[in-house]
């Protein structure tokens, strides 16, 4: 099947229009959480040339952002919000964040202006939903369980070791849904740090139930990764071995057959442009995750932006 290409305004407007209206069994998202420059001043992210320019607060991934978040509240009123994240994972055991009235933000990133360390984006947990996230994993037969505000989950770039959504959560959803959300709690749930396409897949499939429960699940990550070479982020630079393991991802996911398209993308890692895009592929396994969760139903490609596509999977 070739993918439509979706890179323009207009045309992921009419992509996310034309996703059905099924608060009842909300397609999960693989979603293009870009980087903190989305957060930069415009003139500051200019100063980083085409890369900051193509990912910054005046490029396409951020007017994308904009325009998708107010969409999904509306069409799906979900009840919550299950989210994953490049940049966390655990190994072995789920953990689920469970941070009550307000979420803290972690800003794990390092050696950014200050004005990045005071970004905001306020939003409230849901202890009852982070529950039925852990009952789930163990009906599933997997280690799971809650995290709080007291416990520490990773490194700030402020200095300290603490708790939080990090940045590849609240950067985009900053932009998808203003500096406050309120009445819809978002929960965070680890990757697993094995980063087996196989082992997150099932992450994913664990909670597909939640679905049915008016919750609204996205994984956030990217397509492409590689901070040694930032020519492969943008579309301008790009090598050819970059472009065409573009095609196939599109290629892969946007097969009709389920079965075979689960098999096209556990086959993703075995293609010749995989490490060059990713030497980790942390940015790339939330992919699997999302692909999980809906399992078995159609995809659609929402955005088909260069290393930012944003994916509906289980229509």
């Amino acid at each position: 099947m070739t993918a439509q290409t979706v890179t323009t305004q207009s045309e992921w407007r009419k992509a996310i229009e034309y996703l059905p209206s099924t608060p009842n069994n909300i397609p999960a998202f693989f979603l293009a959480h870009g980087s903190p420059f989305l957060a930069f001043p415009d003139s500051e992210a200019n100063l980083h040339g085409r890369l900051g320019s193509y990912s910054g607060p005046s490029g396409p991934l951020a007017s994308f952002l904009k325009d998708f978040g107010p969409a999904l509240l509306k069409k799906y009123e979900p009840r919550g919000i299950v989210v994953f994240s490049a940049h966390w994972e655990t190994s072995g055991t789920r953990l689920v964040t469970d941070y009550g009235d307000e979420n803290p933000l972690l800003m794990d990133y390092y050696g950014f202006q200050p004005s990045m360390y005071k970004l905001k984006f306020k939003s409230q947990g849901d202890s009852e939903l982070s529950q039925r996230i852990v009952q789930l994993y163990h009906e599933a037969g997997q280690s799971a369980r809650t995290t709080s505000k007291s416990e520490a989950r990773g490194e700030d770039g402020r200095g300290f070791e603490g708790p939080g959504l990090d940045h590849g959560v609240f950067v985009p959803f900053k932009l998808m849904f203003g500096e406050e959300l309120t009445g819809v709690p978002i929960v965070q749930v680890s990757i697993d740090s094995s980063l087996s396409p196989e082992k997150n897949w099932n992450l994913g499939k664990a909670i597909t139930k939640l679905r049915e429960e008016g919750i609204l699940i996205i994984s956030g990550g990217l397509t492409f990764h590689n901070l040694r070479d930032s020519a492969s982020f943008s579309p301008d630079n790009c090598r050819p071995v970059h472009r065409e393991f573009d095609r196939a991802i599109f290629d892969a996911v946007t097969t009709l057959d389920a079965d075979k398209r689960k098999e096209a993308m556990m086959n993703l890692t075995k293609h010749p442009g995989f490490r060059a895009s990713h030497p980790r592929e942390e940015h790339f396994i939330p992919l699997y995750v999302a692909a999980g969760a809906g399992e078995g139903g159609d995809v659609r490609v929402v955005t088909s932006l260069y290393g930012a596509p944003t994916f509906a999977f289980g229509v």
